[in-house]
């Protein structure tokens, strides 16, 4: 008899209890209360649409630890919570109850008592009659009081984001008053003028001002978040149901180094090339404090500073963290390290070497620092006197000052001996044994630069940007384009060929064509050295280039998305020749995307920003002499990057200016070209223009639209000024392509100041065209723009 009692005792407790399966609600109430992980672990609160959840989540270290939260319900890739109501550093046990007491008030407790702290934040009123409900764009409501309004580290789409601070989910960082980044509650790292409002679910974020941007995918029905994560970046993530995982769309640095806190005190924090990544180094001189690990303990001196110090100089490190960062700006360099010198608290100071007296001293300690290959800035690094370590951060300019010092002392005749004959043995035996000597050590130094080429490229050393481009072998370049076999583009200065090199990276491979540089070689790499450190975001980067068997390729990054043409005139469209804007006729040959207002004006405002940073930013003074739709390459979110840039370098500067050897494209080419006037970056500005006024109208500015003009007497710009400041009728040269998109509202301002801007920008005389600077402030809206002249050329006459 005891034995069938104990068994039907040990078939109860293996029974599962009713609890245990899986339930959802709709609407949480008082007569479901209390709810507990303890005995309801399966039980979530769904929102109408099956895309949100709330409930009990266990933390993914701690199983029996919990957040009472909200995420992606059809999501189950990591990071899919985008709330939740207790704090972070406040995990809940097991036994933790949230209730609904029968006067309406929501407590979140961490025990099963009805006494203690609640742990859910912003509830401080009683709503009687009411249940917690999750909504279908992820707010959590209970009367007045709303989860949108209390933000943990995410924002979802349709969300305010004015007034609301992020905070990421290890405590160190904050997105405060929608426009700064702050590090430990106090170190602001990023700031900008024009604040969040809101992200919509297409994936584009509105701004304080009217301004907005769009993500890489914008238009894709997917999940979105924006994040604050835990390395300090601003990131929107958007879901791929193809890989079933986040991916970032948009990420406010790209540089990770630059976020303060990245390593501890005095260590320098360096990025591995990408933007998920960076590691932390000690500078010469320190070596890993406290327990060795450099991005929590940071570095600490080997040597005590004494009376006696020197400088060790860091190319391309900055440090931001000192107590005093002002710009103290010094005569030269004496000056600026004479300054460190006479205070004894000063760590370092930082220089560059471009004449405008930049000098900041670090004082009391050294924070925040990183290296940056778009640095100007070179760090002088205090230590003792004693210190023997040398500096390992080096520019190319430094590896290449290679000397080999020869002392050789002749010793004095003897006093009592006056022959001539002795007197030329000697010099010719001091002479011989100079040149073998001479010979020996040039032997030795050839031998050991082979050696450390060798070691170089074996340890891929030559990938790093250490101030120069790198230098490709032709056999290299043919093997990674396939024997130039894949061809992707042609222009007026050679021809384009995709290719992939050794590590991976696909690039684009242009073979010049009619280069010739008067110093060879050497004056080649010089030419092309200047180009590389040319760093702009709508700028193609070069990577390398080549210089042998009479070749000269240049190495590019690949951008994916081609050209601008291939987006604004497409193959097989007809317009038709009446004048009514409704009667044209589009055939799409080709499936691209079409660009809205809002892309066209972003590529009109950075190819005006690259522009003027080649003629008024550059240590070197650019003249493009090209400028056209085929030399404006898009990148994967239309991000504009212009190529061919500094090309006009390689060439003789009397070719840039003879009439014989005219550079650019018929219909983008100034007037000065044709007048044998001197060429100036007024050429520039008009070829811009007309390029702007491409991008209003959507045609080619060759293409006669209607118009009673003969053919021979046609002028673009005239015919486009015609239509807007004279019929007042701007409709007339948008582009038919989105011209059923044009709203006057919303896009009167923008497409107005870009056609204004072009028409100045078209004007017949050079100086009465504005500078590149001063169009990207038109086309951004900072400066007045008063009404144009209309544009003539020079062999036609105005109306």
């Amino acid at each position: 008899m005891s034995a069938f009692f104990f068994f039907v005792f040990c078939f109860i407790l293996s029974s599962p209890s009713p609890s245990s399966a899986q339930k959802t609600l709709s609407a949480f109430s008082v007569s479901d209360s209390p709810w507990s992980p303890l005995y309801n672990r399966t039980l979530t609160l769904l929102s109408p649409n099956s895309l949100f959840a709330a409930g009990f989540l266990p933390l993914p270290t701690s199983p029996n630890l919990f957040n009472f939260s909200i995420w992606y319900q059809n999501i189950s890739a990591g990071n899919a919570v985008v709330w939740s109501a207790n704090p972070i550093d406040s995990p809940l046990g097991p036994s933790a109850t949230l209730s609904i007491t029968a006067a309406g008030a929501l407590r979140l407790l961490n025990s099963s008592s009805s006494s203690g702290e609640n742990l859910w934040r912003g509830i401080n009123a009683s709503h009687p009659n009411t249940s917690l409900v999750l909504r279908n764009d992820g707010n959590l409501i209970y009367g007045d009081w709303q989860s949108f309004r209390f933000p943990t580290d995410t924002v979802l789409p349709n969300q305010s984001i004015d007034n609301i601070d992020l905070l990421s989910n290890n405590g160190k960082f904050i997105f405060t008053n929608s426009t700064e980044l702050v590090f430990n509650r106090t170190e602001v790292y990023q700031q900008w003028d024009n604040a969040f409002q809101k992200l919509d679910s297409d994936g584009q974020m509105t701004q304080a001002n009217g301004g907005s941007f769009i993500v890489s995918d914008f238009g894709l029905n997917r999940s979105r978040r924006l994040t604050l994560d835990n390395d300090g970046n601003l990131r929107i993530y958007s879901f791929d149901p193809s890989i079933a995982d986040w991916k970032v769309v948009w990420q406010q640095l790209y540089e990770l180094c630059q976020v303060h806190g990245s390593c501890g005190p005095n260590a320098i924090c360096v990025s591995d090339g990408s933007t998920s990544s960076s590691y932390c180094v000690c500078p010469p001189g320190f070596k890993p404090a406290g327990n060795g690990v450099i991005r929590d303990e940071g570095c600490e001196r080997k040597i005590p500073l004494s009376q006696n110090t020197q400088f060790l100089k860091l190319d391309y490190v900055n440090f931001t963290g000192g107590s005093n960062n002002s710009n103290w700006p010094a005569i030269n360099f004496t000056v600026c390290q004479s300054r460190c010198l006479t205070r004894p608290s000063c760590e370092g100071f930082m220089f560059k070497y471009d004449g405008t007296g930049y000098c900041v001293l670090q004082l009391d300690r050294l924070l925040y620092g990183y290296w940056s290959p778009g640095s100007e800035t070179a760090m002088f690094l205090r230590v003792d006197i004693t210190e023997k370590d040398q500096s390992n951060f080096t520019g190319m300019t430094e590896l290449l000052e290679t000397t080999c010092p020869v002392q050789i002392s002749l010793p004095l005749p003897p006093q009592e001996s006056n022959a001539t004959t002795r007197n030329i043995v000697i010099i010719c035996t001091l002479f011989a044994a100079e040149l073998i000597s001479g010979m020996l050590f040039f032997w030795a130094f050839i031998k050991k630069y082979i050696k450390y080429r060798d070691m170089a490229r074996t340890l891929g050393l030559e990938f790093l940007p250490a101030g120069g481009p790198k230098r490709f072998s032709y056999a290299e370049l043919k093997a990674a384009t396939k024997d130039f076999s894949d061809l992707i583009g042609r222009g007026g200065f050679g021809d384009v060929y995709r290719g992939e090199l050794t590590d991976q990276r696909v690039v684009a491979v242009k073979c010049l064509k009619h280069v010739h540089v008067a110093g060879g070689d050497a004056e080649f790499w010089a030419e092309v050295t200047i180009i590389a450190r040319m760093h702009h975001l709508n700028l193609v980067r070069l990577w390398g280039f080549c210089a042998e068997k009479g070749q000269r390729i240049l190495v590019y990054e690949y951008v994916p998305n081609g050209s601008l043409d291939k987006y604004l005139f497409r193959p097989g469209r007809v317009l038709s020749s009446d004048q009514d804007s409704n009667s044209g006729v589009l055939v799409e040959n080709e499936q691209k995307p079409i660009l809205d207002w809002g892309i066209r004006y972003r590529i009109a405002l950075g190819v005006a920003r690259s522009i003027a940073y080649l003629h008024e930013e550059c240590l070197e003074w650019v003249l493009h002499c090209d400028i056209k739709p085929e030399n404006i390459l898009l990148g994967d979110d239309f991000c504009p990057k212009i190529s061919d840039f500094g090309l006009a370098k390689l060439k003789k500067k009397e070719d840039m200016v003879t009439i014989s050897r005219m550079q650019g494209t018929r219909g983008y080419m100034a007037p000065e070209w044709a007048k044998a006037e001197q060429i100036t970056p007024k050429a520039d500005v008009y070829s811009f223009g007309m390029v702007l006024l491409e991008l209003v109208s959507g045609v080619r500015s060759s293409e006669i639209q209607g118009s009673m003009i003969e053919s021979e007497d046609w002028y673009f710009p005239r015919w486009a000024f015609d239509k807007v400041f004279k019929e007042m009728n701007v409709e007339d040269i948008l582009d038919r392509q989105i011209k059923h998109c044009y709203d006057s509202k919303a896009h009167f301002d923008t497409v107005n100041r870009m056609v204004k801007t072009a028409m100045w920008c078209l004007q017949d005389r050079p100086e009465t065209r504005p500078s590149m600077g001063k169009v990207a402030k038109m086309l951004e809206g900072t400066v007045d723009i008063t009404e144009p002249k209309k544009p003539t050329i020079f062999f036609l006459s105005d109306d």
